[in-house]
This record gives structure tokens, C-alpha cells and sequence, in this order.
């Protein structure tokens, strides 16, 4: 190993920026970074969900080179080929890359082709391009309700999703955007899913607050509807059940956005870690983040998280200290609804069952909160203008005094709004 450990990270998402600048926080220049990404840019994915409503997609973009030339680390745009973990080298846009340790960070991916119909017929939210595809499609509900066409909207989450999340968001935006604009009446809004329970991932209480909110809204909802597939203005559920519709939205099911051959991963690509460390099954020095990685919930604060605790034993190991930060699930979001807004914070556990690996710890009193506010928006707000700001400047967003002040104001939010 050279004086300086070479350490490069894929990915320039969530969880590949965490590490790399929670790498350069904790061991400052004692460590040579490289990271690569195939674009020049961080998108701030949870507030694309802004773009069907008016936002320009740019404005969720924050360049890379700033950042990146700021913290003296090398940056490469190119996509990965290849990873060769014997001779220790990444191949990124035909370039090798050497490295002591490595962090894979690219994500997830989606793979709308596993239900039949479901890619011709449906309207996603992945991209800033889908995002604007959503946009015209409700601008063509909104046009045919005021033409006194009835109209029907349906939401779907179909098998192997594994964030189910923003279409939550959406659905409730969506309730308030129609009444704003005086044509709510004209639309149906139902919502399927293939859980048994709304946001069945994160427990109990979150499903009674849907619950209540969709009947508040006016909200059909339907739950284990499983999709088996879609052909023009018919979706079709493995119970016999059928739905017509005029405009179709939903979550494609989940794959890993890349795949590496020789490394542990399970039948969708998504690399086996160990779970405190993040650290590749078999592969001492190299580790998985964030939705590459095989925790079953995909969502950008544990992906922080993950990235965390990766980044900690990496520095450590190379300190010769031991790691002072493991990986404990814990899911926070604030679910954005335009009127107001639901946060969640979820303490999760593993639960040793191959079949549902994750579960809420509901036992965890003191962590498992959750509110619905007014007042949420403007935490929602807080976090959209954090982190951006904090990758922005070449900072990660769990270190220093910013976020210790930004952890108290979450924490007196969530002792009053949340219970």
C-alpha cells in the first residue's frame, strides 16, 4: 500500500458522495480520493417529485467539480465496466483506475419490462425525464377534467419495489393540486398496492396515517393488488381484479443500476455485505453503500447512513483504530403532500428470516416517531436546502457543528410535531 491509501468510490449518488466526503473530513489529506460517476452532477432525487408540479429539474442538480476541486479529489466522469478485485483496479470509460480500497455506490435501477405492459403503458417517476413526462400527463387529466370529462388516475406498487416512498408523495400532491385547482370532483384517484399494509416497509403507524389521510382525501385504496399486467386503459391483479384507467403511475420493480461479476450479489445485483460495516462478503477492501448494497429498503437517508459506517471502518482501518460508527437502520423521511406533510423516523431491526430480512423495531419507543403537520413542510424545506449545501461545499451531511445543529432542530421538531 502506498504512504497515501488510494481509495476510490463509484457512484456520485447519496451514498458514494457521504463516503468520499466523510472519507476527507475524518482523515483529511492523509488519503488520495478518486470518484467516479458517469455524470457531472448530484440530483437531489427526493425533491424531483416537485417536477410534475411546475419545478425545474435543473434547480435539483448541484455541479460535481466544485466540490470536488475544493477537497482535492480526483474526479473521473465516465460509467464503470468493470471492477477486477484480484488485481485491485476499476476500468471506468476504457481508463485504469488502481485503488487499496473501494466503495461501490451506483445505485439502483429499474426494470419496468418484468410486468408486461406495465413500461408501454405507465408513467414513472426514476428521472427528471420521467418526472416531466408525469408533468404532461396531469397537465392532459387537468385538461380533460375541465372539458367535464371524468377522469381516472391510478397509482401502483407492484412487486420488488423497494421504495414505495415518493409515490405516496405523490398521490397526496396530486389530491392537493386538483383542489387548488377547483377540479378535484372530476378526478379519481385510486391507489393499489402489492402490500398488506400502506408503506408496509416502515410499520404500523405509517399505514394508519395513510389510512387516514387517503379516507380524509378521498382516496380509493386497495391493498395486496398484486399487478400482473397492463394493456391500454386496463391493469389486471393477480386476485381477478381489474381497473380501468386514464392515466397509470408507478414504481417499476427494482434492480441494481450496475452489476459486478465475481462479487456476492443476489438474483437482482445487489451485492452481499456485512451488515455493520458495509463491507463485500469475501472482499476485505472493498465495500457497497447505499441502493447497490442488499439492504432491502432503498431510501436515501440509509443510504447516508450505510455510508457512514463504510467510510468510518475504512478510515479507521487505514488510522489503525477501531471504527467508532456501524450501520443501525434507521429510516427518516418527511413525505411531502403540498398542504402538509407526514415525517417518519423508523427504527428498523434484522430479523433473520430470508423472506423478510428487515423489520420496524416497534419496541424502540424513544426512536419510532412519526407526525402529520403543516409545520412538517418546512422540515421538509430545512433538509432540501442541508444537504445540498453541505455536498455543495465538499462536506458530509452527518459530521461538524451544521449538522449537530440540524440534528437538535429535527429532534425539538420531532418532540412536538411527532409522536
Amino acid at each position: 500500500m502506498a504512504a497515501h491509501p488510494k481509495v476510490v468510490i463509484v457512484g456520485g449518488g447519496f451514498g458514494g458522495l457521504e463516503a468520499t466526503f466523510y472519507l476527507r473530513h475524518k482523515l483529511g489529506q492523509a488519503v488520495d480520493l478518486t470518484l467516479v460517476s458517469d455524470r457531472d452532477y448530484f440530483l437531489f432525487k427526493p425533491n424531483t417529485i416537485y417536477i410534475p408540479f411546475g419545478q425545474d429539474p435543473e434547480r435539483f442538480k448541484i455541479p460535481l467539480s466544485r466540490p470536488t476541486q475544493h477537497k482535492k479529489i480526483e474526479f473521473v466522469q465516465a460509467a464503470v465496466d468493470h471492477v477486477d478485485a484480484d488485481g485491485h483496479r476499476v476500468v471506468a470509460g476504457g481508463k485504469e483506475i488502481g485503488y487499496d480500497y473501494l466503495i461501490l455506490a451506483t445505485g439502483a435501477s429499474m426494470r419496468p419490462e418484468e410486468i408486461p405492459g406495465f413500461k408501454e403503458h405507465a408513467l414513472t417517476l426514476w428521472t427528471p425525464e420521467e418526472m416531466l413526462a408525469l408533468r404532461e400527463g396531469l397537465h392532459r387529466v387537468e385538461e380533460k377534467a375541465r372539458e367535464e370529462t371524468r377522469q381516472r388516475v391510478v397509482f401502483v406498487v407492484p412487486p420488488n419495489n423497494r421504495c414505495s416512498g415518493p409515490l405516496y408523495e405523490l398521490v397526496m400532491m396530486l389530491d392537493t393540486w386538483l383542489r387548488e385547482r377547483g377540479i378535484r370532483d372530476k378526478v379519481d384517484l385510486i391507489w393499489t398496492t402489492m402490500e398488506e399494509g400502506y408503506i408496509q416497509a416502515f410499520g404500523p403507524r405509517l399505514n394508519t396515517v395513510v389510512t387516514e389521510e387517503f379516507l380524509e382525501r378521498g382516496i380509493e385504496g386497495h391493498k395486496g393488488y398484486v399487478v400482473t399486467s397492463v394493456e391500454p386503459g386496463t391493469i389486471h391483479y393477480q386476485n381477478g381484479e381489474r381497473l380501468g384507467f386514464d392515466l397509470l403511475v408507478g414504481f417499476p420493480p427494482y434492480i441494481a443500476r450496475e452489476r459486478f461479476p465475481g462479487l456476492p450479489s443476489d438474483d437482482r445485483g445487489f451485492v452481499h455485505v456485512e451488515p455493520d460495516s458495509r463491507r463485500v462478503a469475501g472482499h476485505h477492501n472493498i465495500f457497497a453503500v447505499g441502493d447497490a448494497a442488499d439492504f432491502p429498503i432503498k431510501q436515501a437517508f440509509l443510504a447516508l447512513l450505510q455510508a457512514d459506517a463504510a467510510a468510518d471502518h475504512l478510515a479507521a482501518e487505514i488510522k489503525g483504530t477501531k471504527p467508532s460508527v456501524n450501520f443501525e437502520p434507521m429510516s427518516m423521511c418527511v413525505m411531502e403532500e403540498l398542504n402538509k406533510a407526514t415525517f417518519a423516523q423508523v427504527p428498523l431491526k434484522y430479523t433473520g428470516d430470508p423472506a423478510r430480512p428487515v423489520a420496524v423495531d416497534a419496541d424502540d419507543a424513544e426512536h419510532y416517531k412519526v407526525g402529520v403537520s403543516p409545520v412538517w413542510r418546512a422540515g421538509k424545506v430545512l433538509l432540501g436546502l442541508y444537504l445540498p449545501w453541505r455536498f455543495g461545499h465538499g462536506e458530509p451531511f452527518h459530521a461538524g457543528f451544521a449538522w449537530q445543529a440540524m440534528d437538535l432542530g429535527l429532534k425539538v421538531m420531532s418532540t412536538i410535531y411527532a409522536d
